[in-house]
């Protein structure tokens, strides 16, 4: 049996993430991007972000440090504001948002997001991470699923 380490990785579909299984074994993640796609798309869809939500993912309800919650505004956002390119800013600072834990226990030394509209309802959230002097690059691209 081969050992699997790290994370499991998620890549995203159109209905949300998933996972790849070939062979009977699931694809695994070393490095920050399942984190990062956690962070940014892992919680409560229904939570806005603040810190006395009673929608919050239900694993924060036992996280006391909140660096280690889940928040997923951006996951939101992509759920209550309408597809306008004035609208992106917003996204970006909640994804920023999301992802400060990053810096804040030291993991990275940088965070760099941008966001960007590349067709009809689909938003596209680029993620740069520098970490340790190494340099990664995530693109998530997303159904933006607003009723609004």
């Amino acid at each position: 049996m081969r050992e699997q380490q790290g994370d499991v990785q998620l890549f995203n579909a159109p209905d949300g993430g998933d996972i790849q299984v070939s062979g009977g074994i699931v694809s695994m993640d070393g490095g920050l991007e399942t984190a990062a796609y956690l962070s940014l798309f892992g919680g409560n869809k229904n939570d806005d972000g603040s810190q006395d939500n009673s929608r919050t993912w239900w694993g924060n309800l036992s996280e006391t440090g909140t660096v280690k919650q889940y928040r997923s505004e951006t996951q939101n956002l992509l759920d209550r504001i309408p597809l306008i390119s004035g609208n992106l800013i917003k996204v970006q600072l909640a994804a920023e948002r999301d992802l400060a834990w990053f810096i804040d226990t030291k993991v990275a030394s940088s965070v760099i997001v941008s966001a960007t509209i590349p067709a009809l309802n689909t938003i596209r959230i680029v993620v740069g991470i520098e970490a340790f002097g190494e340099q990664s690059h995530f693109t998530f691209t997303e159904n933006w699923n607003s009723t609004v």
